[in-house]
């Protein structure tokens, strides 16, 4: 079964109402991603890679501060958590662990205290492998823009917050998946995590292409003006609902720019701060925007009008599905519920990239 998503269509085609803003014009792919189980072959969000056994696995050689409390979780203990937490929601009234959730957990610390030894906490210099983040093939992203032959990018993070910007450090590999002949069956997993919205969910993707215009703090004061005048909105006959009439800017950003949640492309989500151009440190050529991890698919209020047709009912109710929210399919959380932008240089894809949380 192939998984759709579609986002609704706009409240007013802004490119007709104000022409100054079809060269700004932008293709994106939302991605969609929502809980599955994909394969190595399949594009993903926090699912298996399709990684050559005879490649070592990345780690992170960074400073990393870990855990001295006593207390450590693993990915694993992340993922058993975030089961039970959804047995809880629906058998209010059933034990607070089950004996194969304990056995589970038993096996878990062992398996950690082994890896430890038991000892002092692990040392700041201590390698961390990486955490996969996503897979995207081209045939299902063709807005990539790959380096060379290749058809398949990958994307990993080290999951401890890293200076100055207290986000994970990514890494991107490009390959050929044709060339991958074996398969490493049981990549290494980081001995414990900075934080939880560190490990995403395995997730299948349901990407779809759309049309992104830049958020107004990219728009240039001539354009924002423009933008802030009523009446054009009204003489073009927009439908700009009386709520929002007074700020015709806010309703542009919540409605019309930049599309929220996980996608290839498009424009940068802006609003923790100003625009921040990123240059490449190879050639100064201005970078742009490659992927972008989202915290969640849409916001809530007036950002519920992104989420897309078939999910507006769950958007749009009171609670949470089996203790999940379903605007946060892949449970990722950067920041404060932030977006992690990936940016790459658009002269040469095999420079260097950079990342930003926004």
């Amino acid at each position: 079964m192939v998984l759709v998503r579609t986002t609704p269509p706009r409240p007013v085609d802004v490119s007709a109402v104000f022409p100054e803003l079809a060269p700004l014009a932008r293709p994106a792919i939302r991605l969609h991603p929502r809980p599955g189980s994909p394969s190595v072959e399949e594009s993903s969000v926090g699912g298996p890679l399709l990684w050559p056994a005879d490649e070592p696995w990345p780690h992170c050689e960074a400073f990393h501060l870990h855990s001295d409390s006593g207390f450590r979780q693993s990915p694993a203990d992340v993922r058993l958590l975030r089961r039970m937490r959804v047995r809880w929601h629906g058998d209010h009234g059933g034990p607070g662990t089950t004996p194969e959730e304990a056995a589970i957990k038993e096996r878990n610390a062992a398996v950690l205290a082994e890896r430890l030894g038991a000892g002092p906490p692990l040392p700041a210099d201590c390698p961390v492998p990486l955490l996969p983040v996503a897979q995207l093939y081209v045939r299902d992203i063709p807005l990539l823009r790959p380096p060379g032959q290749v058809d398949l990018l990958q994307v990993l993070w080290c999951p401890y917050d890293h200076d100055p910007d207290y986000k994970p450090a990514t890494a991107l590999f490009w390959r050929s998946a044709a060339a991958v002949v074996d398969v490493l069956g049981t990549p290494p997993e980081p001995y414990e995590v900075n934080y939880e919205g560190y490990v995403p969910d395995p997730c299948v993707l349901a990407p779809e292409a759309i049309t992104e215009y830049p958020h107004s703090l990219d728009l240039s004061p001539e354009t924002r003006r423009v933008l802030e005048d009523g009446s054009r909105w009204q003489a073009a006959g927009a439908d700009v609902a009386d709520a929002d009439a007074d700020y015709p800017l806010e309703f542009y950003d919540t409605h019309l720019a930049d599309a929220p949640g996980w996608k290839v492309g498009g424009w940068p989500p802006w609003g923790r701060t100003d625009p921040i151009p990123r240059y490449c440190e190879a050639c100064e050529t201005r970078m742009v925007p490659l992927l972008t991890v989202a915290s969640r698919e849409w916001d809530g209020g007036e950002g519920r009008s992104w989420a897309p047709q078939e999910d507006q009912a769950a958007a749009h109710s009171t609670g949470n599905c089996c203790g999940q929210s379903p605007a946060q399919p892949t449970k990722v959380e950067v920041g404060s519920t932030d977006n992690l932008q990936i940016y790459v240089c658009p002269a040469s894809p095999g420079h260097p990239h950079t990342d930003l949380i926004q």
